[in-house]
């Protein structure tokens, strides 16, 4: 065990509150848009199971990010980025991937609370920038819960975990801009579904709600409690998705989706799609979107879900 303990990622609070801040945790610079950085800021970052009988997930619908990556088998997984707000529960928890490590690494040292990872990752989560929590290292904070089977009823009381966010979006966090207004072109767009080999991701425009309503296999994405997810923008990014070294105990390989780079990308918000280019020189750069010209390309306040899809 003592090994086990040792390989884990230690929790440390990041101690840099944003300065006033609108709703949501966005700090307005002169035109209205987001700061396009906040660097310093304490986030937690969560692995969510998201097959059939992991559903319905909780603590989502108070996560400012959402990720969206391909697993074995074509399956889908969901890192949630909590800064702004964070859930009293959230889970059901899962194991931690190779393409965590880079993702995570465009934030500041952000804490990783996951259930476990294969002994050969291991060593690279040590290496990581990484503050993280599984099971092993602080037990109290996770639970079984007795509605489902194991091993998706797992969840996390993140307060249980000492401080872990300082207020920030994180999406600011991750370099996105905000805007209220939305940019002058685009494509009217009623939905958009982007397809996994085993798995599906629908996003509708609610023009009542003002967001866009998440679909998942093609059923409604809801919360525990019955609320539906929706996102404020919803980004299909573009990515190289290449088999790692790493596999599952059924030998099945597990997919390395690249987040450092360049690429094309969709962004959808107030009823419209954007062509876009994502751009993210180094792993501890933030990841920036820009249309053809090079203009930045704000985001619409509020949550983010971000799809990894193959390019």
């Amino acid at each position: 065990m003592d090994g086990i303990r040792r390989r884990a990622f230690v929790v440390g609070m990041l101690g840099a509150a944003s300065a006033a801040c609108t709703a949501g945790g966005l700090p307005p610079d002169g035109n209205g848009d987001a700061s396009p950085s906040a660097r310093g800021a304490a986030l937690l970052a969560v692995k969510i199971d998201n097959v059939g009988a992991a559903r319905p997930q909780t603590g989502l619908q108070d996560a400012d990010i959402v990720y969206a990556e391909q697993v074995e088998g074509g399956l889908s997984r969901l890192m949630a980025v909590f800064g702004s707000r964070l859930p009293d529960v959230v889970g059901p928890v899962r194991s931690a991937r190779e393409t965590d490590l880079e993702l995570l690494a465009q934030f500041d040292r952000p804490t990783l609370a996951f259930s476990g990872a294969q002994g050969r990752l291991l060593p690279l989560i040590d290496a990581a920038s990484l503050r993280a929590k599984s099971p092993a290292e602080a037990g109290g904070a996770y639970f079984r819960g007795g509605d489902r089977p194991a091993p998706h009823n797992l969840f996390l009381r993140p307060g249980r975990l000492g401080r872990t966010t300082s207020g920030t979006n994180a999406g600011t966090a991750a370099g996105f801009r905000f805007a209220a207004r939305a940019p002058a072109d685009g494509r009217a767009a009623a939905e958009r579904t982007v397809r996994f080999p085993s798995a599906r991701f629908t996003f509708t425009w609610a023009a009542g709600q003002g967001r866009w309503r998440v679909s998942m296999d093609g059923r409604p994405a809801v919360t525990s409690t019955g609320e539906r997810l929706t996102a404020a923008t919803a980004v299909v990014q573009y990515v190289d998705i290449q088999p790692s070294r790493f596999h599952d105990k059924l030998g099945n390989t597990s997919p390395l989706s690249r987040t450092v780079g360049t690429g094309k990308a969709l962004v959808l918000r107030d009823g419209r799609v954007y062509d876009a280019r994502w751009e993210r020189p180094a792993a501890a750069d933030p990841t920036t979107f820009t249309t053809a010209d090079g203009t930045p390309l704000p985001f619409a306040p509020g949550p983010v879900w971000v799809v990894f899809t193959k390019a």
